[in-house]
């Protein structure tokens, strides 16, 4: 693997660790920056949005209710074409209800098409493709 292919790799999957941190911090500003302007961001069941400002006014919205969360990115699968790529990952969260009484969790996976440019790596398109979801009571 030459050294721009590595080099690709290592900032993609930094790119998905700043979207998780971006979710988990509450810091909506990283998060919008994971996305192109115009991405289209399939999350069914929960939704398809076509911008970043879209997604993550509804990523906003959607983490009202719970006050820690954790998600967690692994097993990513990266190809690199120029400034392309494509990635499939994992994700696993847990979601601590504000209310004290329990936590949601959710396993899944994100197929990625990137785009590089003056900015970095960015997700251009999304399909994120549910395993399970849960509620625990018990937390």
């Amino acid at each position: 693997m030459n050294a721009a292919v590595w080099s690709a790799k290592l900032e993609i999957q930094e790119l998905l660790v700043r979207y998780a941190t971006g979710i988990d911090q509450r810091d909506w500003a990283l998060f919008r920056l994971c996305f192109t302007e115009d991405c289209d961001a399939d999350y069914r069941p929960f939704g398809r949005w076509r911008s970043s400002a879209e997604i993550t006014e509804w990523m906003i919205s959607a983490h009202v209710a719970y006050d820690h969360t954790l998600h967690r990115i692994t097993n990513a699968v990266i190809e690199v074409s120029g400034d392309t790529a494509t990635c499939r990952s994992y994700v696993d969260v847990i979601l601590r209800l504000r209310d004290g009484i329990g936590h949601h969790e959710g396993y899944g996976i994100y197929d990625d098409e990137l785009v590089h440019g003056p900015e970095g790596w960015r997700i251009a398109r999304r399909r994120y493709t549910l395993v399970k979801s849960g509620r625990d009571l018990q937390s």
